[in-house]
């Protein structure tokens, strides 16, 4: 009985993980989206508000938003990397 009022809780509201899938699934179904068009097209086929997604990025998903970013020169490459001195 709790295992299906979970199941029913997170089909009915968006959570994290359920967020983290389905843009997962968008990225590998369709060639054409990256990680950052497929949470733009899943807001507004959803009618999400983007600055309310925030929330709801996984870590994981968030390193690879940030790799895309950096290939598609939105963010500069930085170097953690430091030389002792």
């Amino acid at each position: 009985m709790n295992k299906d009022l979970d199941k029913a809780l997170k089909e009915k509201f968006l959570c994290q993980t359920k967020f983290t899938q389905d843009i997962e699934d968008l990225v590998k179904h369709n060639d054409d989206l990256n990680y950052i068009d497929a949470i733009v097209h899943y807001c507004d086929d959803n009618k999400i508000e983007l600055e309310s997604v925030g929330k709801l990025i996984s870590k994981p998903l968030k390193e690879k938003i940030k790799a895309e970013a950096i290939e598609l020169n939105f963010l500069k490459r930085t170097s953690r990397a430091r030389l002792p001195l």
